[in-house]
Parts: C-alpha cells; sequence; structure tokens
C-alpha cells in the first residue's frame, strides 16, 4: 500500500503541483481513507520527500538504460533530453520551481542528490564525446560539467512554467553542445536538432 500511495502522490504532484495537492485529494484518488495515508506518512512533507526519491530513482535508472543503448555522446543527451521531456509533460508548473518555492528543505536535500549523480552523468558524456571525437579534446572536462550543470538546475530552479522550462532547456542543450563541438558534432549536432520535437 506504500508504494501505491509514493506512486499516486508523485503523479498527482508532478500533474497538479506539490502545493497544490493534498493529502484529501490523493485519499479521495486512491477511493481510501486520509487515515491510511497518515498510517504510513505523518505529514506531506514525508511524502513528498519519498515522491521526489522515486522520481530521482525513476530518472536515473532511465538514464541508465539510454546510456546503455550506446548512442554516440551527442545522440545521447538528446535522448535523455526527449526523456525528461516525456516524464514531465503533464504539468503546467515545472515541479523543481514549485519545491523550491514551497519546500525549500526538500528542494536542497533533492538537489545535493542530483548534483552528484547528474555531474557522473555529464562527465562520461563528455569523455565518451572526446573518445568519438565529436567533442574537442582540448576541454577542460570538470569546467563544462560544472558550466551545464549550473545552466540546467538554474532554468529548472527559476522558471514556473514547464513549457518554457522544456524550451530552455531544449536550447542550453544546444549551446552546451556547440561549445564542445568539433566539425563532426556541429554536423551531428544539426542532425539531432531536426529530429526533435520542442
Amino acid at each position: 500500500m506504500k508504494n501505491k500511495i509514493i506512486s499516486k502522490a508523485t503523479d498527482l504532484f508532478l500533474k497538479l503541483g506539490f502545493k497544490s495537492v493534498t493529502m484529501d485529494d490523493i485519499a479521495c484518488e486512491m477511493c481510501i481513507s486520509k487515515k491510511t495515508i497518515y498510517k504510513y506518512f505523518c505529514n506531506k512533507e514525508i511524502l513528498i520527500a519519498e515522491s521526489t526519491e522515486a522520481v530521482h530513482k525513476a530518472v536515473h535508472q532511465s538514464i541508465d538504460t539510454i546510456v546503455a543503448r550506446n548512442h554516440n555522446a551527442i545522440e545521447e543527451n538528446f535522448e535523455i533530453r526527449k526523456m525528461f521531456k516525456e516524464m514531465f509533460k503533464s504539468g503546467d508548473t515545472s515541479p523543481v520551481y514549485q519545491l523550491k518555492k514551497h519546500y525549500p528543505e526538500i528542494y536542497d536535500t533533492v538537489m545535493s542528490r542530483e548534483v552528484n549523480e547528474c555531474n557522473t552523468v555529464f562527465k562520461k558524456n563528455i569523455e565518451k564525446g572526446i573518445q568519438q571525437e565529436l567533442y574537442r579534446k582540448d576541454l577542460d572536462v570538470d569546467t563544462y560539467v560544472q558550466f551545464y550543470y549550473t545552466l540546467i538546475f538554474s532554468i529548472n530552479g527559476n522558471t514556473s512554467s514547464e513549457k518554457e522550462a522544456n524550451r530552455l532547456e531544449f536550447e542550453a542543450l544546444e549551446y552546451h553542445t556547440r561549445a564542445m563541438a568539433t566539425p563532426n558534432g556541429v554536423v551531428e549536432l544539426e542532425k539531432q536538432i531536426q529530429h526533435f520535437n520542442i
């Protein structure tokens, strides 16, 4: 039952927002009593914390699956971008923006967790791109990881509209890739842009 509550709450939080969804809403959607929810979660903040943990796991499992498909480095980043777009398409308001605004402590926990995971993903991608001669060999990998991380997390934390956040993240991905790309990388980037629907 606990996992079912987390799953339903996560769907509702992503669709309607962390602030607007109440424990009553979740109970009503599941046709259970609010008392049943409180049996597993003594307050909404704990449920939000567990929901964000579940989203974190789902996101990184999806990233691992994409990486395992052995795309080239640029295509891999575009596939990850598509996955994020698909996963968070249901809501009007950016979940990360809402979390930062209404539940800053949970936001800080989520961000510290994401920093480590994302830095690893970004770093491996850049190293892969250099090996494939899609990214320049003279890159300072750690600096570019930090540039991209700062861009993406700034967009998420400061853009209230999920649609606008998606558009800006796509622009950031293009910007990031162009900054690193070799001539072959630029050709691959243009190919990926043509196939991507913002």
